[in-house]
C-alpha cells in the first residue's frame, strides 16, 4: 500500500506508515553519495540518476524520519511549512558549500561536484516530505526525486526505469557485471546525466569546471539557484491539496 500517489497528486490527508527498521539512534547520513553508489554509476552511467534515487531513498530517508521527529520535539506545534522551510535553507546552504569543493580538476572533479549536488538535492527533498508527514522511506520518495528532478517527466517513466536500474544492480550483484568502456566516455555520460538530475544550471557549471577561474563563481550560483527551484517544486507537490505555498523565508 502507498502513502501518496506519484508526483502531480497528493492525497487530502497524508497518512504515512511507519517504516520498519528505523533505527532508533541517530543517523550519520552521509554528505555525499557513498563509495558503493559511485561505483555502481560508473559502471552503469545510463542509469545514474536511477541508482542514486533509489539509494538515497535506503540511506537518508532515516535520517530525514528522524531529523523531523527531532525538530517536532524540540519545536513544539512547529507547522510543517517551517519545517519544510527550514530544511530547505539548510540544504540549499549546502548545495552552495558544495560547489567547486571537490579539489579535482577538469571532468573528474565536475562529475563528482554535480554528484554531490544532486545527493544534496535529493536529501533535501525527503527532509521537505518529512515535514509534511510524507514518509521519507517509501519506495514513491524515489519516483518523486526523477520526476522532481526532471529526469522523468511523469512517474509511469520514472518507475520504469527505477525498475530496470534495480534489475541491473541485482545482476551486477550476481555476475559481476561491469562497465568495459573507456573510462573517459563513461565519466561524461555520467556527469551528463547526474548534471540533468541536479538541474541545468548545473550542466552548464560541469562545463565551466575545466576553464580555470569560472567554476568557483558558476558554482555558487548555480548549485543553489537550482536547489532553490527544486525546494519549491517539492513543497507544492507534498504540501496538501487547497493549501498556497508559501515563498520560502529569505535570509
Amino acid at each position: 500500500m502507498t502513502d501518496t500517489p506519484p508526483v502531480g497528486g497528493q492525497p487530502a490527508a497524508p497518512t504515512p506508515q511507519p517504516s520498519a527498521g528505523v533505527p532508533a539512534e541517530p543517523v550519520d547520513a552521509p554528505e555525499g553519495p557513498p563509495a558503493r553508489l559511485w561505483d555502481r554509476m560508473r559502471d552503469d552511467p545510463q542509469y545514474a540518476p536511477e541508482h542514486l534515487a533509489l539509494e538515497a531513498v535506503r540511506r537518508l530517508g532515516p535520517e530525514a524520519v528522524q531529523w523531523a521527529a527531532r525538530a517536532r520535539a524540540e519545536q513544539p506545534g512547529v507547522s510543517a511549512d517551517v519545517l519544510a522551510d527550514q530544511a530547505a535553507r539548510k540544504f540549499v546552504n549546502l548545495a552552495r558549500l558544495s560547489g567547486a569543493v571537490s579539489g579535482v580538476a577538469g571532468l573528474p572533479g565536475a562529475v563528482i561536484d554535480v554528484g554531490v549536488l544532486a545527493w544534496t538535492q535529493a536529501r533535501m527533498v525527503l527532509h521537505i516530505a518529512a515535514a509534511y508527514d510524507v514518509d521519507p522511506l517509501h519506495g514513491d520518495r524515489a519516483t518523486d526525486l526523477l520526476v522532481l528532478q526532471r529526469v522523468h517527466k511523469v512517474a509511469e517513466s520514472a518507475r520504469l526505469a527505477l525498475g530496470v536500474a534495480a534489475g541491473r544492480e541485482r545482476a551486477d550483484a550476481l555476475f559481476g557485471l561491469g562497465g568495459q568502456r573507456p573510462l573517459g566516455r563513461v565519466m561524461l555520460q555520467l556527469g551528463v546525466r547526474l548534471a540533468q538530475m541536479a538541474g541545468v544550471r548545473a550542466a552548464k557549471r560541469m562545463v565551466a569546471k575545466v576553464i580555470p577561474g569560472a567554476a568557483i563563481v558558476l558554482g555558487t550560483w548555480a548549485n543553489s539557484s537550482a536547489t532553490k527551484d527544486l525546494a519549491k517544486r517539492s513543497r507544492a507537490l507534498y504540501r496538501p491539496r487547497g493549501v498556497g505555498v508559501p515563498e520560502p523565508r529569505q535570509r
